[in-house]
């Protein structure tokens, strides 16, 4: 049962345009993946020796979206992470005692507050500090990076799929 509408980005858009419907694609592809499936079967373990799940890919896509978005491109650095006390983006991953629902409104409200920061950001060349490289990164490149970063664990989330319930597809 697909409940995730997905909508492919503009084949003549401009480049922010493009960029948002292709993040937006990739977002909604990760909901996708998840969806019909129980809490119990997110938490999966699909593929060992591997640790990682699909509930886990969602709750860390959070942080991302929140690191990028919120931290880096908003400038709110003090916003802690949503499941580590001690800054550890790899703490999302461990969905053990996770539900869908915990996860998922965590991502949704990331997701609107990236959406949002994005909308009042003047330019793609806005720009922001971006500490582990010790330079300025813009907005632009933060949303190819967060694209790129969706459409890799949109990988993995195939196999996690697919191992679960033989469903594929993307």
């Amino acid at each position: 049962m697909d409940t995730t509408e997905r909508i492919g980005p503009p084949l003549t858009g401009d480049e922010r345009e493009t960029l948002r419907a292709f993040l937006d694609f990739h977002r909604a592809t990760l909901a996708w993946k998840c969806d019909g499936l129980t809490d119990e079967e997110l938490r999966r373990q699909a593929s060992p020796p591997s640790t990682l799940s699909l509930l886990g890919l969602v709750r860390h896509m959070a942080e991302v979206e929140r690191q990028w978005f919120r931290r880096t491109i908003g400038g709110d650095t003090e916003v802690p992470h949503l499941w580590s006390d001690s800054r550890d983006f790899q703490a999302a991953y461990d969905a053990s005692g996770a539900t869908r629902a915990e996860a998922f409104a965590a991502w949704e409200a990331e997701v609107a507050h990236s959406r949002a920061v994005e909308a009042a950001a003047e330019s793609l060349d806005v720009t922001a500090y971006v500490p582990r490289w010790e330079e300025e990164a813009s907005l632009r490149l933060v949303m190819l990076h967060m694209i790129h970063e969706y459409a890799r664990h949109n990988g993995h989330a195939d196999f996690l799929r697919e191992a679960i319930d033989g469903t594929v597809g993307a």
